[in-house]
């Protein structure tokens, strides 16, 4: 096999979706797979629509997936001579023809065929026999004009063979004469993109089977430009509930890898829960490292049939799939803790609470205080506001467990502070004597010991739930836990 060559083409007209994200993934696992190359294009050529800010962040987000690129970003519009070098080619090779046809005259043509409930409403091939002198005498008159291919007169059908979908057909007689040069001298998406790919020595088109209308009509400029076929991988679309394709229009910005971002997302979580959207290994197993991903993807274990991207607006519970929200869990509870402490120091420094002794004098305890509390947390964000407590003495209490643990057993405010005096007196502050000493204060009030553990832990982490509240207490530390005991009357103080 010749060196593997595959492309992610998006268009800058918006933020990188999670759908474009799949398929350049997709591309990235393959050419890893095999040692080969991927090339990052930009098809900017929609002028009107495409934005320095779109470019940017489909850049921005495919670096935060990891997905890089091995030459790029090109830009289509630096290309343009070679679309326009192109069509020329084909004009003159008889493979295209210019087209007078105005749209006034081709809408009435679709009327009238509609009307007389002909089959075949597509283009009727006016200008296609169109004689040199003919053609001149029109552009003589300053007549606009656009090229249009010369789908060859053949029998039968024309074909490829598609590594996902098998072999592709379509009858020569069902393809109309189609536009590759619009009257203002722009070359249209379906030339640019092939005449690319021939520059690019694309040896492999993985994409979205929302592009199979464009395929056929590629093989045909292909074969007119004397080119070899690469070859074609249609992946499944990835559909909502609704059966809708995911889309920035319908579903907004929880189909943007931004959001992902911003929220405290892992990278590779995101890009584990994508592979699996149309993809399966032939096996049950769902995570997998960027090593084994790399090993086991193949295009022939990419489904035939659409994925859903099970999100439900307005849900309480859930802002995007849960199977994602889960997988980021995984991840978080698993992952290599320096790795992870990494990613935690950068929300902590956004958010203003980082300490630079994290990093050297107290770095034991800040790895052994992430271990601690990951478990309960969804995303990276969690750190920063469920774990603020263990970062800050600034920190919000939860209402419910506040007014459930708390404002419920008014002795609280009394009890409270008469811990703290007694583990200020601990000859050792630890699990097992902060343990000790809070069961017999609870003895000695007659209380159950889970008034003053719960009372505890809503104080001293503002959350309901969360680890083993006696390591909690040697996490934070004695000087914290005494001061933030011992000073519980604002909790009481009526509003």
């Amino acid at each position: 096999m010749h060196e593997v060559r595959v492309r992610f083409p998006p268009s800058p007209t918006g933020y990188l979706h999670i759908g474009g994200a799949r398929t350049a993934l997709f591309n990235w696992l393959f050419a890893k797979k095999h040692g080969g190359k991927l090339i990052l294009r930009i098809e900017d050529t929609d002028e009107e629509r495409s934005t320095q800010a779109s470019i940017d962040g489909i850049i921005d987000g495919l670096q935060w997936l990891g997905i890089d690129w091995d030459e790029g970003p090109y830009f289509q519009t630096e290309f343009a001579a070679d679309h326009v070098e192109a069509a020329h080619r084909l004009l003159a090779a008889g493979h295209a023809y210019k087209c007078f046809c105005t749209k006034e005259e081709l809408e009435r043509k679709r009327e009238s065929a509609m009307a007389a409930k002909k089959h075949d409403v597509g283009y009727d091939g006016t200008c296609r026999h169109l004689t040199p002198e003919e053609v001149r005498a029109k552009e003589a008159q300053g007549l606009p004009s656009v090229i249009r291919f010369k789908v060859p007169v053949r029998p039968g059908n024309l074909f490829y063979d598609d590594e996902v979908l098998g072999r592709i057909e379509r009858a020569y007689s069902d393809i109309e004469d189609f536009v590759i040069v619009r009257s203002n001298g722009k070359p249209l998406y379906l030339l640019c993109n092939v005449v690319d790919d021939i520059r690019d020595r694309i040896t492999h088109v993985i994409r979205g089977q929302d592009h199979m209308t464009n395929t056929t009509r590629q093989v045909l400029l292909y074969e007119a430009l004397g080119a070899p076929l690469p070859v074609f991988a249609h992946m499944p679309l990835t559909m909502d509930l609704q059966k809708r394709k995911i889309s920035k229009r319908s579903h907004g910005e929880v189909v943007a890898v931004q959001f992902y971002r911003d929220r405290g997302f892992i990278p590779w979580a995101v890009c584990n829960f994508l592979s699996l959207l149309g993809w399966n290994p032939g096996n049950d197993r769902e995570y997998f490292s960027r090593e084994e991903m790399i090993e086991v993807f193949s295009l022939s274990r990419i489904s035939r049939v659409n994925s859903v991207f099970n999100y439900k607006p307005g849900d309480p519970k859930f802002f995007t799939d849960p199977k994602l929200i889960a997988m980021n869990e995984h991840y978080l509870r698993t992952m290599d803790i320096g790795e992870l402490g990494k990613m935690v120091q950068a929300e902590l420094a956004d958010e203003g609470l980082w300490d630079p002794t994290y990093a050297t004098c107290r770095s034991d305890w800040y790895l052994a205080t992430l271990a601690l509390i990951r478990d309960r947390f969804h995303t990276l964000k969690d750190f920063t506001t469920t774990g603020r407590a263990y970062f800050a003495d600034t920190y919000e209490i939860d209402p419910k467990p506040l007014a459930k643990n708390v404002l419920k057993y008014p002795e609280l405010a009394t009890w409270l502070p008469q811990l703290a005096e007694r583990f200020a007196a601990l000859a050792e502050f630890t699990a097992e004597t902060t343990e000790q000493a809070s069961r017999e204060m609870a003895d000695e009030l007659g209380v159950k010991p889970g008034v003053l553990i719960n009372g505890m832990r809503t104080v001293l982490t503002g959350q309901l739930a969360g680890p083993s509240m006696f390591e909690v207490l040697t996490t934070l530390g004695r000087e914290k836990v005494v001061a933030r005991l011992a000073h519980v009357d604002h909790l009481f103080t009526p509003a």
